[in-house]
């Protein structure tokens, strides 16, 4: 069967994207290929002196409904599944005067256009291409006998093909093009599925598909024995790192991109100028401030050996200075909605530097998902917003307005940072992050340790964490934490609360004299 040729003598287009109908119309002219066709591809084809059967010349019947029914046919789908090397198929396709179609070049309404252009209810559901995906799939199935293209980017091939065989298609490219065929069917239903799951509110459905399609092969995966691509969902209104623009440095890799999703994702947390430094898909550092020169500064400071070959995200403008400053230290990937020429010109001494131009503010998806080695799990995203009013005082001292701001910007960092997560900060800025420990305690003591090395790094008096903030990610299950805490000099506790010990851990902070606020919510990040 792989060596089966087949002549092309028939062919049926009908397609919406006329990209390349230049190579489908030489095709049909050099090996003088009878064709089928309707509408706006049968006016092209005619304007290039194709001499066009009508659809509904050959059925003998008439479009109907509006255009809904034009392919929908025995005579078509009889020609698109009828095989050559069963005789009992041949017979019945001569009794019923139905003629061999070898080849099929479709493609389909743009239902994601019509999205994408916020159309009403009845204008989508008139963009569901019904003929289109049913002419495709029978073309696919019988791919022994038929040759289906769906891809403009095939076309070219394509003729190479009947080129080398002498107007045959080979059986293996027939497969090849059916495997693809399916893939965009299945595509297809499945943006107008989630569409349709949406529009009737089913939150959670019996069966899920995830409409994506490949944008780049990549080199490898999170490391060099792992092969990986890029995929992009397609909707067109959710802004991130794959839809941004890069302007400068090599192909971003697996790891760069996974870094710099978790600093685009951060970063969207505040509304005021930021700076956050991402490794390792957890913060390293994070500073708000009016002058971008010193969140920078404050943000760096917090961490400076972590951040070499961070990555770095901003929520504003990059200009020269903040470039110059930027520019002294080893980094893989700069993201920001927007980069001066002059800063420009100053990164691009550094030519391996990637920097990504990143829509913001985001959109919000709805649901994130995580695969297991069986499946994947699917929960709606952490998107809660903490506010001043939502915090509740559970110690006799009440924090101040000051340690409040400081509070809610260290609680949000404690949302993008891997549990068990601990954030130090001070003055909008981060002064110790303790990711990923088993325990509270522990990601407690490493983060004053690091907090403690970066202020003899940068030869201060009095460590950073003294009068310093604390943000715990989930509640303290025991008051060591907070005691160890305390010892590194904080002066007020955010976290969710909810411990059976909280009563302990509240009458400790009494104790110690720090103030401590519940939030009610957790930030788990596994």
């Amino acid at each position: 069967m792989s060596s089966n040729l087949i002549k092309i003598k028939r062919a049926l287009i009908s397609v919406t994207d006329k990209s390349n109908i230049d190579i489908i119309i030489r095709v049909l002219k050099k090996y003088n290929i009878e064709v089928l066709s309707t509408g706006g591809t049968a006016k092209i084809l005619r304007k290039n002196n194709i001499n066009v059967i009508e659809v509904a010349d050959y059925t003998k019947f008439p479009e109907i409904l509006d255009g809904r029914v034009k392919t929908l046919h025995p005579k078509i789908h009889g020609g698109l599944l009828g095989r050559n090397q069963n005789n009992k198929h041949k017979n019945e396709m001569k009794k019923y005067d139905i003629q061999p179609i070898e080849l099929i070049v479709a493609n389909l309404y743009p239902f994601s256009s019509a999205l994408d252009n916020n159309l009403n209810f009845q204008e989508c559901i008139e963009n569901i291409d019904i003929g289109g995906p049913s002419m495709i799939r029978s073309a696919a199935k019988n791919h022994e006998n038929v040759c289906v293209i769906t891809n403009v980017e095939d076309y070219e091939v394509f003729e190479k093909v009947l080129d080398k065989n002498n107007g045959n298609t080979s059986y293996q490219i027939r497969r090849n093009y059916a495997a693809k065929a399916f893939m965009k069917t299945a595509y297809y239903d499945s943006i107008i599925s989630q569409w349709f799951n949406k529009i009737e509110k089913i939150e959670w459905p019996e069966t899920i598909s995830i409409p994506a399609k490949l944008t780049n092969k990549l080199r490898y995966g999170e490391n060099p024995h792992q092969d990986s691509a890029v995929y992009e969902t397609q909707n067109k209104k959710i802004n991130g790192v794959i839809k941004s623009k890069q302007i400068q440095g090599k192909p971003l890799s697996y790891n760069n991109l996974n870094d710099a999703d978790a600093a685009f994702e951060l970063i969207q947390e505040f509304n005021e100028p930021t700076i956050a430094i991402i490794k390792h898909a957890n913060p390293c550092g994070v500073a708000s401030n009016k002058n971008i020169i010193k969140a920078w500064k404050n943000a760096l400071r917090a961490d400076p050996q972590s951040a070499f070959g961070g990555i770095v995200a901003c929520n504003q403008e990059i200009k020269e200075k903040e470039a110059s400053e930027m520019n002294k230290l080893f980094l893989e990937v700069i993201l920001a909605p927007k980069f001066s020429k002059k800063a420009l010109k100053i990164f691009s001494s550094k030519k391996n530097l990637r920097l990504l131009q990143v829509k913001m503010p985001k959109t919000k998806n709805e649901k994130a998902f995580k695969q297991l080695s069986d499946g994947f799990l699917l929960q709606d995203q952490d998107n809660i917003n903490l506010n001043i009013k939502d915090l509740k005082v559970v110690t006799k001292k009440k924090p101040s307005k000051k340690e409040l701001e400081n509070l809610i910007f260290a609680f949000k960092v404690s949302k993008h940072t891997k549990s068990n997560a601990i954030i130090y900060a001070k003055n909008l800025t981060t002064v110790g992050i303790g990711a990923g420990q088993m325990s509270r305690i522990d990601s407690t003591k490493i983060a004053a340790i690091k907090s403690n090395n970066a202020s003899k790094l940068a030869k201060l008096k009095t460590p950073m964490t003294s009068g310093s903030v604390l943000a715990s990610d989930a509640f303290f299950p025991f008051p060591d934490g907070l005691i160890a805490a305390a010892k590194a000099g904080i002066t007020a506790v955010i976290q969710p609360g909810g411990s059976i010990k909280d009563k302990e851990v509240i009458e400790a902070a009494n104790k110690l004299k720090v103030s401590m606020v519940f939030t009610g919510i957790r930030h788990f990040r596994h």
